[in-house]
């Protein structure tokens, strides 16, 4: 199937391009790269404004009538200003998770306050003990009686309804620790994974909450990554919502994990269709010159090996697309974003090795070494290739991304027990 730009892109890049030079400050991608907070509150609010958030969603949900394709015109040229919203994907991710599993009274008081900006959620699944294997997790969540203030889960940012219906009363008292929880440090709910019941197997004891972070109780602390990305550490000490913060079913957390999975390994890793490197990587070889006088590009190796990253970057586009259509016909993208995730994160490392063996010496200078020294692209290569490297990792690592597609897709048996 030809994908060239068959998804109408090309039509609305123009309004993209002057949609951002409208509301997009040329100084954020680098202070975004500076704080290593990939979410920028002031251009949330700005896509939430223009209803750019809501495109695509349905309109009893709070869904608006902006073009989809210009929407995703607008991710990408975010991208290409090096303009990241790491917190919307997460945000984006729960939500078509709540759209699917929720209850119709949650769905109508969480998602249109997602759309409008008013709620950035987090996602509280991993901890100290438990990465990749999030249902092993030791975070508790014990029934009590209600403290009887009926105060909402969502607060002002759902609303001030909150989202009923569950068919049970009483709150939860929650208490653990979660890690990698990034963008928590501006987020207004955590998605917390939890254990509901320690006596049965670790699958089938796991129930899910939307915590307020507002809530007493909750801390975050940061945690600062290789990548550059400052992540957090947050914490559950007697933390209570109530039962209408619970999304699913007491003990069906891992039903619900699924449905999340399935979004996060298909849209989490890249908030855009835009996949740059090649582009600058070219660029960078064309201007710079050997000492022989001639252009980096002139080497019919290097061209190969940035022609490699395009095809590859190309790929990526392609099952991207694949995803979109797939949830826009209402269906559920299970092995096909544990496919895009595995071959976009696998191949995402190898170009930026590529990428450093083609820059010699001055492709490890960092970003903050690039006015003194004149590092690449202002150390942008530097950067992303320490970023690249836990990209295998989250969202599932590699070797469980390939156990799902050979047992789902390919029907081999199982090669681990549970």
């Amino acid at each position: 199937m030809d994908f060239w730009e068959s998804d109408d892109l090309a039509a609305h890049r123009d309004a993209a391009r002057a949609w951002a030079d409208a509301n997009v400050r040329p100084e954020w991608a680098a202070e975004q790269v500076r704080t290593g907070c990939h979410q920028t509150p002031e251009l949330h609010a700005r896509l939430a404004g223009d209803g750019i958030l809501g495109a695509g969603w349905p309109p009893e949900y709070g869904g608006t009538d902006v073009d989809l394709d210009f929407a995703r015109a607008v991710f990408d040229e975010l991208a290409r200003r090096g303009v990241e919203a790491d917190g919307w994907s997460t945000t984006s991710m729960v939500a078509h998770t709540i759209l699917q599993v929720a209850t119709e009274e949650q769905k109508h008081a969480y998602i249109p306050a997602v759309l409008r900006g008013e709620m950035l959620i987090a996602l509280g699944y991993s901890e100290p003990d438990s990465g990749s294997d999030v249902a092993a997790a030791k975070t508790t969540a014990v029934r009590v009686p209600s403290d009887g203030t009926g105060a909402p889960p969502g607060g002002t940012g759902a609303g001030g309804t909150g989202a009923s219906g569950t068919g049970a009363s009483g709150d939860w008292v929650i208490n653990g620790q979660k890690m990698f929880t990034s963008t928590a440090q501006l987020a207004s709910h955590v998605f917390v994974l939890a254990r509901t019941n320690p006596d049965v197997p670790k699958h089938k004891g796991l129930t899910l909450f939307l915590v307020p972070t507002a809530s007493e109780g909750y801390a975050c602390q940061p945690i600062y990554t290789l990548g550059g990305q400052v992540t957090n550490a947050t914490f559950y000490a007697g933390v209570r919502v109530p039962d209408r913060a619970r999304i699913g079913g007491v003990d069906e957390g891992w039903s619900v994990m699924k449905v999340a999975l399935v979004y996060e390994r298909g849209f989490g890793s890249s908030t855009s269709l835009e996949q740059t490197l090649a582009r600058d990587l070219a660029a960078w070889a064309r201007a710079a010159r050997r000492p022989n006088g001639t252009a980096v590009f002139d080497d019919p190796l290097t061209a190969e090996r940035i022609g490699r990253i395009a095809v590859d970057e190309e790929v990526t586009r392609v099952m991207s697309l694949r995803l979109g259509w797939l949830a826009q016909r209402g269906e559920l993208p299970q092995i096909e974003g544990s496919m895009r995730k595995l071959f976009w994160t696998e191949t995402i490392q190898r170009h930026y090795s590529d990428a450093l063996d083609i820059l010699g010496a001055d492709g490890v200078l960092a970003p903050g070494a690039a006015a003194a020294s004149g590092a690449p692209a202002g150390g942008e290569f530097e950067h992303d290739f320490r970023a690249a490297v836990v990209t295998t990792v989250y969202g599932g690592a590699s070797e469980i991304l390939r156990e799902i597609i050979a047992e789902r897709r390919l029907g081999l048996p199982r090669s681990r027990r549970a």
